[in-house]
């Protein structure tokens, strides 16, 4: 169907008055959505960055919680802007295989490690590597088993890798973060042996007495680095965003600190604390390299 002459004339005419005007109002930017899995240090790095890209950038931000296998679906579909807590290069390589390509690589934000941890009760005459778990002895008073977070996390598919790579006869315990905290607390309330997934950053190394058992195998992987993926034609669409996701980097005490207060606190508020009192880290995220 095509519009008549005047019909025509009619609209260019009022386009036109609207541009001299100024009544021809642009339509607002949509909102960065950024996603993140129920970690902690995943939570408070993304809330961070939502927080400093709202004022800063005077961007709208949603976020969106979910399981790390949808949230690397989600950039690599461009359901979701970014994401702020891929460990590579082991943890989340199967997730990075598919995804590479598919997504744009922003910066480092901080370095993790991952392992099987014991309460420092824990004799270490006794128990000091992941191969001392294979005692007898030491089995049964671990009760044969090995508490991990949820099914399909990168971290538990490294805690059955290394119970094969030991030749372990342990059962493997999944749950959630909160569930494996929970059965940690029980355990060291009551003086009960107990290994488990741990990684940094954590609270957890702030809160409790805990050590990593020796992995000279290198099961659960060295030290990795936590790095902001962006779906492909972020840096374009939002240069912004992705130059301060390509800046944006922690120190692992500063986070761990703030992860812990953030357990007896509002995490916003938390957020706030963090902005203030390290201004001079925040401004230079902001800073043109």
């Amino acid at each position: 169907m095509t519009l008549k002459k005047r019909e025509f004339l009619g609209l260019t005419a009022g386009l036109a008055t609207a541009l001299a005007t100024g009544t021809l109002q642009a339509q607002p930017a949509k909102p960065v959505k950024l996603g993140y899995a129920p970690w902690t240090d995943a939570e408070f790095i993304t809330k961070l960055a939502a927080r400093l890209i709202q004022d800063r950038l005077k961007t709208k931000v949603v976020l969106v919680q979910t399981d790390v296998a949808p949230l690397y679906q989600g950039i690599m579909r461009g359901d979701l802007d970014a994401v702020l807590m891929c460990w590579l290069p082991k943890t989340h390589r199967d997730y990075w295989a598919r995804a590479e390509g598919k997504v744009e690589r922003l910066g480092k934000l901080y370095t993790g490690k991952m392992g099987l941890a014991v309460p420092s009760y824990v004799p270490e005459e006794e128990v000091a590597s992941i191969a001392d778990l294979a005692k007898a002895e030491v089995r049964g008073k671990m009760g044969g088993r090995i508490q991990t977070i949820e099914p399909g996390a990168g971290m538990t598919r490294l805690v059955h890798e290394t119970v094969k790579a030991y030749g372990l006869d342990y059962s493997v315990q999944e749950s959630g973060e909160a569930g494996m905290l929970t059965m940690l607390q029980r355990s060291i309330r009551a003086k009960d042996w107990i290994v488990f997934s741990a990684w940094n950053p954590h609270w957890m190394f702030n809160k409790f007495d805990i050590r990593y058992l020796d992995d000279p195998k290198l099961g659960m992987g060295e030290e990795e680095d936590i790095v902001a993926a962006g779906r492909l034609g972020l840096g374009k669409d939002r240069p912004q965003v992705a130059a301060f996701l390509s800046r944006m980097n922690m120190p692992l005490d500063e986070l761990q600190k703030a992860m812990l207060a953030a357990q007896e606190k509002d995490i916003d508020a938390v957020v706030d604390w963090y902005v203030s009192e390290h201004a001079a880290r925040v401004d230079g995220w902001f800073t043109a390299a």
